[in-house]
């Protein structure tokens, strides 16, 4: 007998499997409202000016080689994304240990491990509901370690259930307990803290000694403005004496999904802590991947180090920013004009590209099998999606 026959069958992953159902139905109006792509108004991938033209000047560059990269990564490319994300003076940078991953979920994956060998938490708190990855990752990093939800959406109101987060953290959370939090554009709610309450958030962390460990996957992409974007992270950087990590994805704000470009950061404080969270980074990252891909890093390394390429970037931003807006304008106009039952007003004011729509799983199953419109069973959606908000409306009201 097989020894792998031993292992537990698995469930198929809810969002791709979508996805393939999806790509198998032979509807002419099938609509895809499921993944977290940016598509263009016929539904179709979009690559960003700024990455064509770096793309454009790296095969004219004599440095366009395919050999290893550093352990730590692409020099410009690490260098570049703790800028964009901290904003850190030189001595500040100095406490700082960031390493190119495998997009943000590496970034996720390798700053679990690093936690797991540190000091083992004895719990990782993680939002209701949150990035479906977010769960599956810390469980296999280390089981032993609980992972425990704190309610964040309130689906009666479509609003942030603050005072349930503040009392469930109050409450149950023990020094060097990990908090996952969500930078910008929460997934999948898009609902994001108000400045004032990131303030509440960083002084109950700092209060019980716990570590904020961000997920920032929409830098820029969320609002058009990085600074924005970047504001709950920076405030914890610059205001508090926390220990923190961030995963800095770069899949969303420069289109490059299949590239997998990623960074992990963590915030040490000290030069003595950082040299040292250096060097495990980089044994568990050779011991995983030995070098990160080059491609990805090079093109986002280009567009962040040239003037020119940087100001298309930051156009392209808030480009795809303005039209996902747009796209939630119109699906709400739709809604509203055919008079459909519910509340859809959150649509206009949530941030980034998902939002929750409250619908139930024999609705969601009922809009995939009559009208061949496809959303997760949790029923999110993604606005990139909408850009065929004629189809989109109809389908939702019956």
């Amino acid at each position: 007998m097989s020894q792998f026959a031993k292992l537990a069958d698995q469930a198929p992953d809810a969002a791709f499997a979508l996805i393939e159902q999806f790509k198998e139905d032979p509807s002419t109006v099938k609509v895809d409202l499921s993944p977290g792509f940016y598509r263009d108004e016929d539904a179709k991938p979009w690559v960003l000016p700024s990455v064509q033209m770096a793309k454009q000047a790296l095969l004219n560059s004599s440095s366009n080689n395919h050999e290893h990269l550093p352990l730590l990564g692409h020099s410009g490319l690490v260098t570049n994304a703790q800028k964009l994300v901290f904003d850190a003076t030189p001595e500040e940078a100095k406490t700082i240990a960031s390493i190119q991953t495998i997009a943000g979920t590496g970034a996720n994956h390798l700053g679990a491990l690093l936690i797991a060998k540190a000091w083992r938490p004895r719990t990782v708190w993680i939002s209701n509901p949150s990035w479906i990855n977010h769960q599956e990752i810390w469980n296999l990093v280390d089981n032993r370690i609980q992972r425990q939800t704190y309610p964040y959406f309130d689906a009666q109101s479509f609003t942030v259930n603050f005072e349930s987060i503040i009392q469930t953290l109050e409450s149950r959370a023990v020094e060097g307990d990990v908090v996952i939090l969500h930078g910008c554009a929460h997934n999948p709610t898009g609902l994001d803290l108000t400045e004032s309450q990131w303030k509440v958030m960083s002084d109950l962390c700092e209060k019980k000694k716990l570590v904020p460990f961000f997920d920032l996957a929409y830098q820029g992409f969320a609002t058009g403005d990085l600074a924005n974007d970047a504001w709950s992270i920076r405030h914890f950087f610059h205001n508090t004496t926390l220990e923190l990590l961030v995963a800095e994805s770069f899949s969303k704000n420069f289109g490059l999904y299949g590239e997998r470009v990623g960074v992990l950061h963590v915030v040490c404080r000290t030069e003595a802590a950082q040299a040292k969270t250096l060097g495990m980074l980089t044994r568990l990252s050779r011991a995983e991947i030995t070098t990160p891909p080059i491609n990805g890093a090079r093109i986002v390394a280009k567009v962040l180090e040239d003037e020119n390429l940087k100001k298309q970037w930051l156009a392209d931003l808030l480009h795809m920013s303005d039209r996902m807006k747009s796209m939630r304008k119109r699906l709400v106009e739709g809604l509203r004009n055919r008079r459909t039952p519910g509340s859809w007003d959150h649509l206009l004011t949530d941030i980034g590209m998902f939002s929750m729509t409250g619908l139930q799983p024999q609705q969601i199953q009922a809009l995939k099998e009559e009208y061949h419109v496809y959303l997760l069973p949790s029923g999110r959606i993604s606005v990139t999606g909408c850009g065929s908000c004629k189809a989109c409306s109809p389908s939702v009201k019956d």
